[in-house]
């Protein structure tokens, strides 16, 4: 069976918050609703987007929520169509990205982006032809279902015990145990490391340098 290494995008990757957080802002007010503090934006990050509404918005009803999801990516697009959207990798990824794929790891990701998000960010970073695998929200239901890890084992010819997932928040890790993965955890994201733990996490990162050791040590 092949080693499977799949990241997740928001927090991971990329630091996607500040872009993130503005952009919810707009929706919400496209909706003539108050907008969230950014650290309920930042706790939602890596959720499916009517999944992530209803939590920013327990009031609303599934229309609100579909409502709520469109005018966010239309505020995301429009901040990235003018130039605006920061979403700049983590210092180290791309080694760590490279390191792991000499070593023979195929690499996924499976992220509660659309498509097209993903696929934007992975193309403006050249990261796009080291993956052989991409799951989104396009595609499968909400983290922690573990659906993506799934089709990324699929695809892969890759098995649960050969697959690590790679994630900042508690549904990355709650995700990798559903699907009976390795679950690695980063500190550099969103949610922190007792979050992180208390979700299942084997083991934790400091930092993408230290992601080739610990995945080479996993059972």
């Amino acid at each position: 069976m092949n080693r499977l290494a799949v990241f997740d995008c928001d927090g991971t990757l990329v630091d996607s918050q500040a872009t993130i957080c503005l952009a919810m802002e707009r929706g919400f007010a496209a909706r003539g609703i108050a907008a969230p503090a950014g650290a309920a934006t930042r706790g939602i990050i890596g959720l499916s987007l009517t999944e992530a509404m209803a939590v920013l918005h327990p009031s609303g009803d599934a229309v609100e929520h579909e409502a709520l999801s469109a005018a966010y990516k239309a505020a995301f697009f429009d901040l990235r169509a003018k130039g605006l959207a920061d979403e700049p990798l983590y210092d180290g990824i791309a080694d760590a990205i490279e390191l792991l794929d000499a070593r023979g790891w195929v690499l996924g990701v499976a992220t509660g982006k659309s498509d097209r998000g993903l696929r934007h960010i992975l193309e403006h970073h050249g990261l796009h032809p080291r993956f052989v695998t991409l799951q989104t929200a396009d595609r499968h239901p909400s983290k922690p279902d573990p659906s993506m890890l799934h089709q990324a084992m699929a695809d892969a010819g890759a098995s649960p015990a050969t697959t690590a997932m790679i994630g900042d928040t508690s549904f990355d890790m709650q995700m990798a145990k559903a699907a009976g993965c390795a679950a690695v955890g980063v500190a550099w994201g969103y949610h922190n490391r007792q979050e992180l733990l208390d979700a299942g996490a084997d083991v934790v990162a400091e930092h993408p340098s230290a992601l080739v050791a610990i995945l080479e040590v996993l059972p």
